[in-house]
């Protein structure tokens, strides 16, 4: 049994995505790096995404706000500490406020179990004949993150991802 302490017993509880897309690798890492095509698909369904800053390169950084249409908009701050063609993003995310100041997770009204910051990692895959396994390891509690809505969250947004791959 693994120590519930160390770093690979939590990474077993975290938040693990894939997906196999019908689309190139370097089609599907371009669409998650390129300042255009990110802000057509990276928010929830039903919800839009504004960059207030978005420098994809390693140590660039980000300021966001997922648009929800209830009007609890979710605004986010981060730094990209590796993005590396056309293989692995990785990425820290954390609440912030409109001006970009983090915020814990109980102060933006959000879930307190929810961590004030977490750490993403994408991975791109190439599986030939034009696939791509896709996977997401997200740093966050896996329970925590299905009863906020993070995780369906993400499904929704892979799904408006391969719409767009395919527009």
């Amino acid at each position: 049994m693994q120590n519930p302490k160390t770093p690979e017993s939590q990474a077993a509880n975290d938040v693990w995505i894939s997906r196999i897309v019908k689309f190139p690798r370097e089609m599907v890492f371009r669409i998650w790096t390129d300042p255009e095509h990110l802000p057509r698909w990276f928010a929830p369904d039903n919800c839009g995404i504004h960059f207030e800053k978005l420098e994809i390169w390693p140590g660039g950084q980000f300021h966001s706000c997922v648009l929800t249409p209830d009007g609890k908009n979710c605004w986010c701050v981060g730094e990209y500490l590796e993005v590396t063609a056309p293989e692995k993003i990785v990425y820290n995310i954390a609440i912030a406020d409109e001006a970009g100041n983090r915020r814990t997770s109980a102060a933006a009204g959000m879930d307190p179990e929810w961590p004030d910051e977490t750490l993403v990692t994408v991975t791109f895959r190439d599986l030939g004949n034009d696939q791509t396994e896709l996977t997401i390891h997200q740093a966050a509690p896996a329970d925590v993150a299905r009863r906020t809505g993070a995780y369906p969250s993400w499904l929704q947004m892979l799904d408006r991802m391969e719409t767009a791959l395919g527009a």
